[in-house]
């Protein structure tokens, strides 16, 4: 196994010798701890040009592997197993994310960082096949994964402490600590202590409440000390002299980015705010324009131009109420289809106006598109579908897909020969631009005496995923 190792380093990573040499040690702990966890342990390095490689690997023997095969030598890519990503970006430990393996099936990974010399050279992953039980037993599991291999790491690859991104304490039965990992020295040394924590006792410096005359059981408490947030994690051990384990984890970075995450969201709602209201003074100036001419023609093109901005208005209405960059598309054409047709209302005209079909929440971008392509639809049939008639029926529906969504516009008005309509249209050559440019779909048009159908579909997600890795 070693010279595999050594083999693939050299090939595809930069580590240095020493680098590899702490792999190769890791790697000799593999099949111990996959016996131990009862699931698949493997051991992945960074390569030069992205993604990681598996250079190692061990099965359980008591249990059944995810996998049939070996997948040593095979790149783990950034996509499919999003936890080592990660790890490897981060340098922080990932726990339960789902992974798709290199035999396109589905596992539970828990990955953490070994560390040289503070530069993660490599990640611990640890794999379980999903099945309902392991989704049920969530947060029961992660606690027998932790206290199991403890014992492991600790008595035979003390080292290995030092590689994860925890502090880590063991409490002896008298209440004393007989071990810290370099870690929580360095965070106990950040808050303030100024000896060493080895060898005090635990009562002294435990940052939670304990209580060392109650029995003790699992207990995982998040305090604040300083600047500092930690999830503090006490597990119960009854192996020897050891009492119990603490492991704590500074979260100061997390609790940060949610305080920045809130700010954010005010921001980003009273932004939304903002543009909605100078849209709709820029349509109140054109209403009132529209009011002071006498041409028809130029009410109606100013008309079309309020309809316009107040679709995308509509967006920005619902993004100021919650404050994220996601909308209800039901919600945003539930408005768009009452300004659309108000203009276009006469006594001797009734419309009815359905909109029909699946909830469908998309960012943005696509929902001011879809609002614009809506409203030119709706104007369309509005404008000519229902000449010489009294009433007429128009129907807007949403049907959700997992890659691409579809809305289509039906009525049935007395039709048009799309080929011509769709060169003299600026409407239908405004939708076709959203369709194609923005919303990455396709557009049908099908019309006829008895009526027109236009449907169009929109990619779910058009923002580009950003690579972790980069």
């Amino acid at each position: 196994m070693s010279d595999v190792i050594k083999q693939l380093c050299e090939e595809y990573t930069d580590l240095s010798e020493e680098e590899i040499q702490v792999i190769q040690m890791m790697a000799g702990t593999l099949q111990p701890l996959a016996n131990l966890e009862a699931a698949d342990m493997f051991v992945d390095c960074p390569c030069l040009e992205g993604d990681a490689i598996v250079v190692a690997e061990a099965k359980p023997e008591e249990v059944p592997s995810s996998y049939k095969n070996s997948v040593v030598g095979m790149l783990a890519k950034a996509v499919n197993e999003p936890a080592v990503a990660r790890t490897f970006k981060l340098g922080i430990a990932t726990k339960y994310m789902k992974a798709r393996t290199q035999e396109d099936n589905y596992t539970i990974q828990s990955v953490e960082p070994i560390k040289y010399n503070s530069r993660v050279i490599g990640v611990l992953i640890r794999e379980r096949r999903i099945t309902e039980e392991s989704e049920e037993e969530g947060e029961r599991e992660h606690c027998n994964a932790v206290e199991t291999p403890l014992n492991h790491m600790i008595n035979e690859n003390e080292w290995l402490t030092e590689s994860i991104d925890e502090g880590l304490l063991l409490v002896d039965i008298h209440g004393v600590v007989t071990f810290r990992n370099m870690y929580a020295r360095e965070l106990f040394q950040d808050l303030g202590y100024v000896e060493d924590i080895l060898g005090q006792k635990y009562k002294n410096i435990c940052l939670n409440r304990y209580d060392e005359e109650s029995e003790l059981s699992e207990v995982l408490t998040e305090v604040q000390v300083g600047k500092h947030y930690l999830r503090i994690r006490q597990i119960q051990m009854d192996k020897g002299d050891i009492q119990l384990a603490v492991i704590i984890r500074d979260i100061t970075w997390n609790r940060e980015q949610e305080k920045s995450l809130v700010l954010k969201s005010a921001a980003i709602r009273e932004l939304h705010h903002r543009v909605k209201n100078n849209l709709q003074t820029m349509a109140s100036l054109l209403r009132l324009q529209a009011r002071r001419t006498d041409s028809e023609e130029t009410k109606r093109v100013l008309y079309e131009s309020i309809n316009r901005i107040l679709s995308m208005s509509v967006t920005h209405q619902l993004l100021s109420q919650t404050g994220v960059e996601d909308v209800n598309l039901k919600e945003v054409l539930r408005v768009v289809k009452n300004n659309a047709v108000q203009p276009f209302l006469r006594p001797n005209l009734k419309v009815d106006l359905e909109l029909l079909g699946d909830d469908i929440t998309v960012n943005s971008d696509i929902a001011t598109s879809a609002a614009l392509a809506v409203n030119e639809l709706l104007v369309n049939s509005m404008k000519y579908a229902f000449e010489g008639r009294e009433e007429g029926k128009i129907q807007i529906r949403l049907e959700k897909g997992k890659v691409y969504s579809t809305v289509t516009v039906t009525d049935d008005g007395i039709g048009f020969d799309a080929s011509k309509k769709k060169k003299e249209s600026l409407g239908l050559n405004l939708v076709q631009t959203m369709v194609q440019d923005k919303l990455h779909g396709n557009l049908k048009i099908r019309s006829s005496s008895r009526g027109t159908k236009v449907t169009f579909d929109f990619i779910n997600e058009t923002a580009d995923l950003v690579s972790i890795s980069e």
